[in-house]
């Protein structure tokens, strides 16, 4: 799932593109993709765009007339961008939205449709669809602090949680818990307040890095090859390669869709956790 860094650099390819300008039209190829009915989406036809926010994981296109256009990427859901006279990809193609200095589409892959969009107007509805997590490059250390305590979860649970904080999915949780040298077990009551100001500078210097990386790679142009796999990550989707820092491999925790990848040598005292999913096929 695209996170803090990769929306926010969708966001700012985004706003050189079509702020300022008239919403021409809107395609959907499945019914499924919109889930709301009112305002409908034919009240964004010919509205102008007002300017592009990011909402946690969604990009919000703000619009004439207090409207809004959320939209929620998911796992499988990336964005594309079709100069005007370009051919528009239709692989996996869910929607199409023109302006005037081109189209951008939306796409899924895979058959599962978790990707979708919402029109809502003004703040108030805009407002429902915000989780209520901090945005860490903007609070304080007491504050994350205060939000991670709040709740007795493990630090990998609490960093991915949208209602603590904003914007950080499996990927990146992965890479600020490697720097930050803790265990992705470990459990939010029981960290020190060292710890605390170690998991603070970390998830703030990885999501910063990310994004001045992921925009450095777009080079002005509209960011592809969006992946929550990336050459350059210390641990995330490295399993059984060697941790960049000690040597040792990568291990991992498998649990339903999802796999959290870290160093023994670096997190956990050289202890590898217990995969449950790994001691249900024993059992």
């Amino acid at each position: 799932m695209p996170e803090l860094p990769d929306i926010t650099v969708y966001v700012e390819a985004l706003r050189e593109r079509i702020v300022g300008q008239d919403l021409l039209s809107i395609r959907l190829t499945t019914p499924f993709l919109l889930r709301t009915v009112d305002p409908p989406i034919e009240a964004l036809i010919g509205k102008r765009v007002d300017g592009i926010e990011r909402s946690g994981k969604r990009i919000v296109i703000a619009l004439d007339d207090d409207l809004f256009l959320v939209l929620h990427l998911m796992i499988a859901g990336r964005l594309h961008w079709f100069d005007r006279g370009r051919k528009v990809g239709a692989r996996g193609l869910l929607a199409a939205i023109e302006f005037p200095s081109g189209t951008l589409t939306l796409t899924e892959a895979g058959t599962k449709r978790r990707a979708s969009l919402h029109v809502v107007r003004g703040r108030s509805g805009l407002d429902e669809h915000e989780r209520g997590g901090l945005e860490v490059l903007e609070g304080s250390l007491p504050e994350f602090a205060a939000r991670l305590r709040s709740e007795n979860h493990t630090i990998k649970r609490a960093l991915t949680d949208p209602q603590l904080l904003s914007g950080i999915g499996n990927a990146y949780s992965d890479e600020i818990l490697h720097r930050a040298r803790l265990s992705p077990a470990k459990l939010t009551s029981r960290m020190s307040d060292d710890e605390m100001s170690q998991l603070y500078d970390a998830t703030r210097a990885v999501l910063t890095e990310w994004t001045d990386r992921l925009r450095t790679d777009a080079a002005g142009g509209f960011p592809e090859h969006v992946t929550a796999f990336r050459d350059g990550m210390a641990v995330h989707g490295r399993y059984g390669q060697p941790c960049p820092v000690c040597g040792s491999p990568v291990l991992r925790i498998r649990y339903a869709d999802n796999e959290t990848n870290y160093c023994a040598t670096c997190q956990t005292g050289g202890k590898p956790l217990a995969d449950r999913a790994l001691s249900r096929i024993l059992k």
